[in-house]
């Protein structure tokens, strides 16, 4: 990956810069190519070009900066895989042109493409910063996102108690227990302070900018029946009507879901960590009962007591581990109970109402039109390895559904 991110670091520093390489089985580069090595020719082109001069046609792997679309918008690299058989495929960034999913995309439709991390992610975004920022991945466009930024809202509380960690800080450590164990290093505390600390500022991160939430941010503003999607997924996911079962909601945030799914509910339990959003929905409904706490520590809560756990747009949250909140989820559910998580995948585009898919890059101010997806998968496993059957998803405009069923 490092090797594909410098060899794109030659290319023309006004256009658009893109780094190939092809690798061998003993993990040895066949060859490489970059865009505008040659005038007139794409990266593709070249690297073709020197494939067919080694007489090679195929390879084990190869690491692709950026995903490109060619001028009539099909993809360089969905043409190489067709032409040689390549096991894996890595790949960097989709194509800032890319503002929805094409059906030749190898990205979404092939299963042996894996991403580059997000430290390298930064990297070629740093190389392609104006392609970027003129592009409608640029949260610039939503302004609510722009302005609050979890990482920077952790930083500042943190520094308030003393603690003195910058956003990159915060951004290199995006785990709790990663933060907490930074502050104990730095400044040589108990780990259970550091965690009392990591707690408070991120409670009151997302309070902040969670408490006073307004669809008019939100990528569901341009999808009015959202709800008839969540409708669809549960009715796909259990026959028993929402008014008869006993459900869990865990991170309500500002509770304007929570209004809109489940005001006739007569069984329901919000938690949240902060406390704002948990005031707001005991205002909309109350006959609920609210918890603070997070989601991946319900201790608070007997196991085996809910038909129904759901969480929208919180397992794809910053500092979240989905791992310890699937367990969590799985214990205080009964057997052949359901579970519904969502991950958001989408932004408003406030000037245009339209939506941009994806999510964002942590510590970057672009969306990836591909990390909702491999974030999905990714919570998709947790769910297998708590124990969790019959897993399934559930793409739509706003957002991508996962249903499980309690072992």
């Amino acid at each position: 990956m490092n090797y594909a991110i410098r060899v794109a670091q030659r290319g023309l520093q006004s256009g658009r810069r893109v780094g190939v390489a092809l690798v061998s089985e003993d993990d040895e580069l066949i060859c490489s190519a970059f865009e505008g090595e040659v005038r007139g020719a794409s990266w593709y082109r070249t690297l073709r070009r020197r494939m067919q001069e080694l007489g090679i046609s195929s390879a084990h792997s190869v690491y692709l900066t950026i995903n490109t679309l060619s001028e009539n918008r099909s993809f360089e690299l969905a043409e190489l895989v067709k032409e040689a058989r390549i096991d894996r495929v890595y790949i960097g960034l989709p194509d800032p042109a890319l503002t929805s999913y094409l059906d030749d995309d190898p990205v979404t439709s092939g299963g042996h493409v894996k991403r580059f991390s997000d430290a390298f992610q930064r990297e070629i975004l740093e190389q392609n910063q104006a392609l970027y920022a003129a592009s409608e991945q640029n949260i610039g466009c939503n302004p609510h996102y722009s302005a609050h930024r979890i990482s920077e809202a952790v930083s500042t509380r943190l520094k308030s108690k003393g603690f003195a960690l910058s956003r990159s800080d915060v951004n290199a450590n995006r785990g709790r227990a990663a933060l907490a164990s930074l502050i104990c290093q730095r400044y040589g505390i108990e780990y259970a302070e550091a965690d009392r600390a990591v707690n408070d500022a991120l409670s009151g991160a997302f309070d902040a900018k969670y408490g006073t939430y307004d669809y008019a941010y939100d990528a569901r503003a341009a999808t009015v029946r959202w709800t008839d999607d969540f409708m669809s997924v549960y009715a796909r996911s259990s026959p028993k009507p929402l008014s008869t079962v006993n459900i869990l909601n865990v991170g309500v945030g500002s509770g304007h879901e929570a209004a809109a799914l489940f005001a006739d509910c007569p069984q329901i339990t919000f938690v949240d960590i902060a406390e704002r959003g948990l005031a707001k929905i005991s205002e909309r409904i109350p006959s609920s009962r609210t918890v603070v706490s997070s989601a991946e520590d319900l201790s608070v809560l007997p196991e085996d007591s809910y038909d129904l756990y759901v969480s929208l747009r919180t397992y794809n949250s910053s500092f979240f581990d989905t791992s310890a909140a699937a367990a969590e989820a799985h214990r205080v559910l009964k057997p052949g109970a359901v579970i519904i998580v969502s991950v958001a995948n989408g932004f408003l585009y406030t000037q245009r109402g339209c939506v941009v898919p994806g999510l964002i890059i942590p510590g970057t101010d672009f969306v990836d039109l591909y990390r909702g997806m491999d974030t999905a998968h990714l919570i998709g496993a947790d769910l297998d390895r708590a124990g969790f059957k019959d897993i399934r998803m559930f793409p739509t405009n706003t957002e991508i559904y996962l249903s499980a069923v309690t072992t």
